[in-house]
């Protein structure tokens, strides 16, 4: 072998040891960038923390969605916040309070409806970078990192407005809520949404016998207090005129009521809700439950024959 043929090998060696090299380098940082959209979807868009976020959208749904107000800043040594809420309202315009709670309701559908659309982009995007994980090799995943990296950053803030948007904000107010009222001094106030948990019916608890019904229902999540309901019971598949009067709504101020003298052997709808105050905005969800009454000893005795 002369020497032009033993340098010309060695070139071809020295390209080959370098080309391997490189494919080490490559498939080195493929792994770093492939871990760091790992660690991503472990951590922030993990399937178990989608399915909580999916519960906690729901949940909020189902909420009653009500306007507090609130004092609009406390100066050490002020009193006003010591205000009644009662007093409050005595001072507030009730036309523009009015306009306000059509404001709240508005406000309130938004905000649902964009925690739907946030979450639903974030399943998307998670369905995306998985798919992008599993089906590209090195030389395409390194070419198309700048995509990845500009996605994961947008899916952080969508992440972020999503968890800002889970809790009900301030209403903004373009128009002074208080009308003039000569004293010396008004109060400045600031609308606040406040949420409450679903009324649910307690399923364990709630019986029906031959001709009546035990109910009892709980606020989901919350401690009892006290609040007013509205109950109401229909039968289900009237037979006759007189039947359509089995029905009517109930003001109930306790967790628990009994509805008396129903048909035996028969299947009777029920739902519970909180009743409508001053301050309530928005409402969508009430808890529905069937119950069918227990047959009639005669007719227990008919089946037996």
């Amino acid at each position: 072998m002369d020497a032009q043929q033993m340098c010309k090998l060695s070139n071809q060696n020295s390209v080959t040891y370098g080309s391997e090299e490189q494919e080490d380098e490559a498939w080195k940082m493929c792994q770093e960038r492939k871990n760091i959209v790992l660690e991503f979807l472990n951590s922030e868009l993990s399937v178990s923390l989608l399915k909580r976020h999916q519960t906690r959208v729901e949940l909020l749904k189902k909420c009653s969605y009500y306007i507090e107000i609130l004092p609009k800043h406390l100066a050490l040594g002020d009193q006003n916040h010591l205000m009644l809420p009662t007093t409050m309202f005595q001072l507030i315009d009730p036309w523009k309070f009015q306009r306000m709670k059509k404001v709240g309701t508005a406000q309130t559908k938004i905000q649902l409806l964009l925690l739907s659309d946030l979450l639903e982009q974030l399943k998307q995007g998670r369905g995306a970078l998985v798919d992008h994980l599993k089906s590209y090799n090195t030389t395409s995943f390194l070419s198309g990192w700048d995509t990845v990296s500009r996605r994961l950053s947008e899916l952080s803030g969508l992440l972020d407005n999503f968890l800002a948007t889970l809790v009900p904000g301030r209403l903004y107010i373009k128009h002074r809520l208080v009308s003039d009222i000569g004293t010396t001094k008004i109060p400045h106030i600031r609308l606040v949404l406040r949420t409450k948990m679903p009324v649910a019916f307690d399923r364990k608890e709630s019986v029906a016998h031959e001709d009546w019904v035990s109910l009892r229902w709980f606020s989901m999540g919350q401690h009892p207090q006290p609040e007013q309901f509205e109950l109401r019971f229909k039968l289900l598949d009237p037979r006759s005129a007189q039947e359509r009067n089995q029905s009517g709504g109930i003001p109930v101020t306790t967790s628990s009521f009994e509805i008396r003298n129903l048909l035996p052997n028969r299947s009777y709808e029920f739902s519970i809700k909180r009743a409508e105050t001053y301050t309530l905005v928005y409402e969508a969800w009430h808890d529905t439950m069937t119950l069918r009454t227990k047959p009639s000893n005669s007719e227990h005795m008919q089946s037996m024959d």
